[in-house]
């Protein structure tokens, strides 16, 4: 730990590496071939009616682009603050919190509109976060493994909740449409909301340094200068914004904010300013391949992403697993 912290103070005191190096500009490069591959796979034949190229495919793949960014970049910034590399939104609860605040709009409102639940995922999540929060500040913990079993628990409790909500006031069908992670409905006009996510970025990119500190515990960020309360209210407001947004619009996308920072940080380290545009694109390029995958493997028909998603990320996981446990972080 002590090791750990004197790299973040380090690399906290050197100036920003340039960012357009040649493995950088690799990256982008194959990023936008895997938007335009995914801009011309489907069963739809485009020549036929062109018009559907802007009314499916573009916002498909722009909403695939911004919500891999989102979900990876709400990863890095839980896993920084809690100096837990196990820790993302699947790990800790928050999407399914989201979910039952989903399900919460549409018991109380017959017919909600997209904002409505989505303003109802954000605030379900923000508390479900913060309880997170306050349960790994209350608890003293011997373990990094024991973190994510918590967050894994609690998010099972709050989807027992959901699962008995659902089947108790007959609205399953909500619950199931969230549970399945596609972007199969997502059309003009269905993801707009998802634009949010670029400010997200850069609300994140200049609160980088600040949430370095953080992750280094209250007693240091306090010591030096930040107030580490409330940062740590704002971030759990971007992270509730981003996953709440992406939980309304597309649904559950498992793992993706472990896969990717953990990747990242592997080669470059622990700095979230140079990182974050790391973790942007990997994460697209992620979900992008996932997409892929999912509309090729069985075609006509089409996988939903968070089975793709889901698979992978458990092989991650247990891999990260075997890693720390060869390093001792896990016992």
């Amino acid at each position: 730990m002590q090791q750990l912290m004197k790299t973040r103070v380090e690399t906290l005191s050197q100036p920003s590496s340039r960012l357009w190096t040649k493995s950088f500009t690799f990256a982008v490069v194959s990023v936008f071939g895997l938007a335009v591959l995914s801009l011309f796979t489907g069963v739809y034949d485009l020549s036929g009616d062109f018009d559907m190229f802007w009314i499916t495919r573009v916002p498909r793949t722009v909403a695939l682009m911004l919500t891999g960014a989102a979900m990876a970049m709400a990863g890095l910034v839980m896993q920084l603050i809690t100096q837990n590399r196990l820790v993302e939104p699947t790990t800790t609860g928050t999407l399914e919190w989201a979910g039952l605040g989903l399900l919460t709009v549409y018991l109380l409102v017959p017919a909600p509109s997209l904002m409505m639940r989505m303003t109802g995922a954000i605030v379900f999540a923000f508390i479900g976060t913060m309880v997170f929060f306050w349960f790994l500040r209350s608890v003293k913990l011997r373990s990094s493994l024991i973190v994510p079993i918590i967050g894994l628990m609690l998010g099972a409790v709050i989807s027992a909740v959901s699962t008995f909500l659902g089947l108790f006031f007959r609205a399953s069908q909500a619950i199931e449409g969230w549970f399945v992670g596609s972007f199969a409905s997502v059309q003009i006009g269905r993801y707009e909301y998802l634009w949010v996510i670029v400010v997200v970025t850069v609300l994140i990119f200049l609160l980088a340094n600040r949430l370095t500190l953080a992750g280094l515990g209250e007693d240091i960020a306090t010591s030096l200068g930040v107030n580490y309360n409330q940062l740590m209210m704002i971030a759990t407001g971007l992270i509730a914004l981003s996953v709440g947004v992406v939980a309304t619009v597309i649904g559950n996308l498992p793992f993706l904010g472990l896969i990717v920072p953990n990747l990242v940080s592997m080669f470059r380290g622990d700095d979230l300013r140079s990182n974050l545009p790391w973790v942007c694109l990997v994460g697209m390029g992620a979900i992008l391949v996932s997409d892929l995958i999912s509309r090729t493997i069985i075609k006509p028909f089409e996988l939903p992403v968070s089975l793709i998603l889901g698979t992978v990320g458990a092989v991650v996981f247990i891999m990260i697993l075997m890693r720390q446990r060869k390093k001792g972080g896990v016992r």
